[in-house]
């Protein structure tokens, strides 16, 4: 199976995964601060750091400084002032303590080398209200994504969410080929 790649503008993307709707969908409001962890060229800071606007903050971090610096241009042609986007290891990322309303995973928690880091850096980053939301993939046979047997099963993502110390507050199908996790400290 190929691997196949989006970029924000993908139109057939948006077909199966509306990044308006997920964000509405886990509570995503003005004022509010939003970490994006993995956050590629922006699919969803950019409509994130569009919804928090000028009173909310949106922290994008990505190893792939190709993709952190086509963010920040688009960010810059949007006139979004409110987006901070840097290229950075999420297993080494904090970009703040206790600040962070949502620290959100766009189908890339089984990406990083160390996933239990991450999740302790996230939990370190949110609010006591803060959520931490993992939007990934299903584990089920489909034509582009990561190859299958390096997607999480909700169950081992909701035992590392779990062992990270978090309370699992919801899983919910996130449309054909994701699911999404919402949990808090």
């Amino acid at each position: 199976m190929s691997r196949r790649q989006f970029s924000p503008d993908d139109q057939e993307r948006r077909q199966w995964q509306d990044p308006e709707a997920i964000l509405s969908l886990i509570g995503v409001r003005p004022g509010m601060v939003f970490v994006d962890m993995g956050c590629g060229d922006g699919y969803f800071a950019l409509p994130a750091a569009r919804r928090v606007g000028g009173s909310g903050k949106v922290y994008a971090s990505d190893i792939d400084a190709g993709a952190v610096d086509r963010l920040r241009h688009r960010a810059e042609q949007e006139g979004l002032e409110n987006l901070f986007a840097e290229v950075r290891e999420a297993e080494k990322t904090v970009v703040c303590e206790g600040c962070a309303d949502i620290v959100f995973f766009g189908i890339d928690l089984h990406d990083f080398q160390d996933p239990a880091a991450v999740l302790v850096n996230a939990r370190t980053m949110l609010r006591p209200e803060g959520r931490v939301v993992d939007l990934d993939w299903k584990d089920q046979p489909m034509p582009f994504g990561p190859p299958q047997e390096k997607r999480f099963p909700i169950d081992k993502a909701r035992k590392l969410i779990g062992t990270a110390g978090f309370r699992r507050a919801s899983v919910q199908d996130a449309g054909p080929y994701h699911y999404i996790i919402i949990a808090q400290r």
